[in-house]
């Protein structure tokens, strides 16, 4: 067998989004992913289900492998032949030991690529408002790593010239000996008025920033019990973080808030909470599989002539529906004899991918205006309704319909099953009382979300979030009243109700 590659990927400082489009690429390709303590586990995602995943994170007092084992895992693996990422925080070849790897690889012969990514140096301070450079302070940085800051005879570092440098000075790794870093800098002629800072976590919804000087910081980091991992900075250029700080500044900045939606349909309402700075927990409750026997729905398929109405309630319903009119072998111009009506802009514009506008769309998602809606375009009396929607979809809305003279046939045009994936995190997490919002986008999360997560689990300060009556209603019959529900019954109307309770919180 060939010998497979290894590349040694940058993951970036903790926002996800910062990394590169060509780790996502090598990613999208792997075998099996190696990974550190400081990757965000969102990334993992842009690897191929089958792919292998291995952590091998470090921490200050605890590693999983020792670095000859990384590297021996590496040569190994590849060697079988397989596409090794070996995911690391930030930049490969900064203060990250890949150079170490990479040597390794050379010396067994093993094919590898380097992969940049952000370091925490620049990132971290960018989203803490604090500039690394500007014309008016310094036009010099200066990267240093913390672990070397002991005072002993072997010491690499140039106290003196880092002193003297006039430059912003970030060091990696440096809360541990902070008191030694700020006494020997102050001892080789740093002022000790010099503005410092402490930033945790950066570039995460968890970030904190610690602002001070030289000679005060690290009394404040005791005090506030500052800990790893955080980067130390150190310069003039930290005084412009009051004017220039925006990641906190964002609407929902340190909201811990978990997202009940099915896997496939999260991604959406979780880009948009983490892009308003929360921090995203995704608990998808629910899994949309296959029909295991869609003899109804491909006859429902057969006959479409028959109905006067189709009505999509989900993008679920539609792509399930379009895949089974595939399998049969027809494409859209099979609706020419229906008229067709979808609940939410999602759904509509999920059924304009398959070239159909739909008939009719509510302005509100409630079953009455469905009904309603639909009356005032043709009356219901004797019309067939066809409505393909999930196996365990409330029989509200083919009620209604039936009530107001149609006939309808309800088929269940795709499986929903339970999905307790960060179930145990999210149980723990509630009772440390770390969760402020649980959203929920259907009856189906609140019923899937209670079988996993027990009604007292909900501390006294964790909101609940509704999309829209229906939802409420299922959070009613488990003895909860939503602090909010959405008045457009929608992703962004969710978005935007709990934003509007967020807003005193923060002013």
């Amino acid at each position: 067998m060939s010998n497979g590659c290894v590349y040694l990927v940058g993951a970036g400082p903790g926002d996800p989004g910062l990394l590169t489009l060509r780790g996502k690429e090598v990613l999208g390709r792997a075998d099996l992913v190696v990974y550190d303590h400081l990757v965000s586990p969102r990334l993992l995602d842009y690897a191929p289900l089958k792919a292998e995943q291995i952590y091998v994170g470090k921490q200050a007092s605890a590693h999983t492998l020792s670095q000859d084992k990384i590297n021996q895992l590496l040569i190994d693996r590849a060697r079988a032949g397989a596409k090794v990422v070996r995911l690391k925080g930030g930049d490969p070849f900064v203060f990250g030991r890949g150079s170490e790897e990479a040597l390794a690889l050379v010396e067994a012969g093993i094919a590898f690529e380097v992969v940049p990514g952000i370091t925490a140096g620049t990132a971290a301070p960018a989203y803490a408002g604090i500039p690394v450079t500007d014309r008016n302070f310094t036009s010099s940085f200066t990267m240093i790593t913390g672990h070397e800051a002991e005072d002993k005879a072997d010491s690499s570092i140039n106290w003196q010239s880092l002193a003297a440098s006039n430059s912003t000075l970030a060091f990696y790794m440096g809360v541990r000996n902070l008191p030694r870093i700020c006494a020997n800098l102050t001892k080789h002629g740093l002022a000790p008025q010099t503005p410092a800072a402490l930033i945790r976590w950066g570039t995460t919804t968890r970030q904190e920033v610690l602002v001070g000087s030289v000679a005060s910081l690290p009394q404040l980091a005791k005090e506030a019990d500052f800990r790893s991992p955080a980067l130390l900075l150190i310069g003039k250029v930290v005084a412009l973080r009051e004017k220039l700080k925006w990641f906190e500044r964002r609407p929902l900045f340190a909201r811990r808030i978990v997202v009940t939606r099915a896997r496939n349909q999260a991604s959406e309402l979780s880009r948009r909470l983490e892009q308003l700075g929360a921090e995203v927990i995704e608990l998808p409750t629910i899994r949309i599989e296959p029909l295991e026997d869609p003899t109804a729905l491909q006859q429902a398929i057969g006959q479409l002539a028959s109905f006067d109405w189709i009505i999509f309630t989900s993008t679920n319903a539609v792509d399930a529906f379009f895949g089974a009119l595939e399998k049969a072998g027809l494409d859209a111009r099979a609706l020419v004899a229906n008229r067709i009506c979808v609940i939410g802009p999602a759904t509509a514009g999920r059924l304009r991918q398959f070239g159909i506008r739909p008939d009719v769309q509510p302005k509100k998602f409630t079953t009455a205006d469905v009904v309603e809606s639909l009356a005032s375009r043709q009356q219901l009396t004797g019309r067939r309704v066809l409505c393909p929607r999930a196996d365990i979809a409330p029989k509200d809305l083919p009620e209604a319909l039936t009530a107001g003279g149609a006939t309808v046939k309800e088929i269940a045009a795709y499986h929903t099953v339970p999905d307790n994936t960060n179930a145990q995190d999210v149980i723990e997490l509630l009772g440390q009382g770390q969760i402020h919002w649980v959203t929920f986008t259907s009856s189906s999360t609140v019923k899937n979300f209670f079988a996993v997560v027990k009604p007292e689990a909900l501390a006294a300060g964790v909101r609940l979030a509704s999309i829209g009556p229906a939802t409420s209603a299922t959070l009613k019959q488990f003895g909860f009243t939503p602090a909010v529900q959405a008045e457009q019954h929608t992703i962004n109307g969710l978005i935007e109700a709990i934003i509007s309770r967020e807003s005193p919180a923060k002013a």
